[in-house]
């Protein structure tokens, strides 16, 4: 038997109503506040990530599948969804009509160890704003990120953290003071933190396996802002409070892609154990010309979308339930007439479901049962000849024989439906 790719799973039927709740709700948020959906290639080139993520991230290093295409080209499947969209972007010259605002959602591909939450194929909802370039557009995604979360019921267990990771010109002289006080402690850093000390030493801020008390005295990029920059996040938390958003302070997270300048934020919530961020973005105004675009400000954020149906109650787009069940007894002749009746039911905007595979009335009673329809019409050789309908209220077991010519009307009253 072949199974499925370790990392990757299937999404049954009753699962994929909750998937389809969530993507609903994301959507309709989204359109409050302007944007429009972007689709994106599964696969692209690999140079986009590796300039766009960076070299030395975890991401282009250790987590991307590559491939080589039978023209020989080095392709990947996309383990993120910005660097796309910055694609998009330049290659749409979007530049000319500010601003753009686009989001995204489905699957991701990173090669990494799959544990509660996360997979190897995972799905991302995310959003990507273009032009605007104070603060304000920054409190705006945030408020849109804790909207969505308060309309898929998770709002109040999740946390939003903010931090600002300055820009190249204060980032230089920041990095230089961080990497001489971790050199102090090198000696007691993981052995990923010690490889990227030379590499990436903000990455060992934010780093699961380190003792926070080790990190308990690292100099904080946000004391070491220049003017532009404090400025920026000073006017970040005056939006942010007069929009009445809460926030918590966290001088140690970081992104872990390079492109993010000033503002960085995340939606931590409690039970998903060390990786607990079900939303995070930031701030990334030198990225689209790094990638060769005009120099544009940009900001955006995304979401992991099994970690939020984690999250969510189960209740929140259970599988929808059939208006009615229709069970045919007979010869061929009956069940041919069920089934245009069936269709001439679903014309009037009813869900029917039918067994379509014979048995006796006991059996398709019990498949009527399962499917928790609130009605069932019986179609049999009685009826056929009668020319009637016998419907059925499952909960009370009441029943009624009804004209076929009156059955559409008496269902939908049955419902609680208006006639046409």
């Amino acid at each position: 038997m072949i199974q499925t790719v370790r990392g990757v799973r299937d999404i049954p039927p009753e699962e994929s109503g909750r998937w389809s709740f969530l993507e609903e709700r994301a959507r309709r948020i989204f359109a409050q506040y302007g944007y429009r959906e972007l689709r994106t290639p599964l696969f692209e080139r690999v140079e986009l990530f590796s300039r766009a993520v960076g070299e030395a991230t975890d991401i282009v290093e250790k987590e991307m599948y590559v491939f080589e295409d039978r023209g020989g080209e080095r392709l990947c499947l996309r383990p993120e969804g910005t660097a796309s969209a910055v694609r998009s972007f330049i290659e749409t010259s979007r530049h000319r009509s500010l601003p753009w605002r686009v989001f995204y959602m489905g699957p991701m591909f990173r090669y990494e160890r799959p544990q509660k939450g996360r997979y190897r194929q995972f799905h991302q909802i995310g959003c990507e704003l273009f032009g605007p370039e104070g603060p304000l557009a920054d409190a705006e995604m945030m408020a849109l990120v804790l909207r969505l979360l308060r309309a898929i019921g998770i709002g109040a267990a999740v946390t939003l953290e903010i931090n600002s990771l300055g820009c190249p010109v204060c980032r230089a002289p920041y990095r230089e003071k961080l990497v001489n006080h971790l050199e102090s402690v090198r000696s007691r850093l993981c052995g990923n933190c010690q490889n990227r000390l030379e590499r990436n030493p903000l990455r060992v801020l934010d780093c699961k396996e380190e003792d926070p008390a080790l990190l308990a005295g690292v100099p904080h990029m946000r004391d070491h802002l220049c003017a532009g920059c404090e400025s920026h996040f000073q006017g970040l938390l005056t939006h942010l409070d007069r929009l009445a958003l809460p926030y918590r302070l966290n001088p140690l997270m970081v992104r872990g892609l390079d492109y993010y300048h000033r503002t960085a934020f995340e939606a931590v919530a409690g039970g998903l154990g060390a990786q607990n961020a079900v939303a995070a973005g930031g701030r990334y105004d030198g990225l689209v010309a790094e990638m060769g675009g005009v120099s544009t400000p940009a900001i955006g954020f995304a979401m992991g979308m099994e970690r939020l149906l984690m999250l969510m109650d189960e209740s929140l787009g259970a599988p929808e339930v059939a208006d009615l069940y229709l069970v045919a007894v007979g010869d061929g002749v009956v069940e041919a007439e069920a089934v245009r009746i069936a269709e001439g039911l679903r014309e009037k905007g009813i869900a029917v479901e039918m067994h379509l595979g014979g048995g006796g009335m006991k059996s398709q009673m019990k498949h009527a049962g399962r499917s928790r329809a609130p009605l069932a019409v019986i179609i049999g050789q009685d009826e056929l000849t009668e020319g009637v309908a016998t419907v059925k209220a499952m909960e009370s077991g009441s029943q009624e024989r009804v004209a076929r010519g009156e059955l559409d009307g008496r269902i939908l009253a049955l419902l609680g439906r208006s006639i046409g």
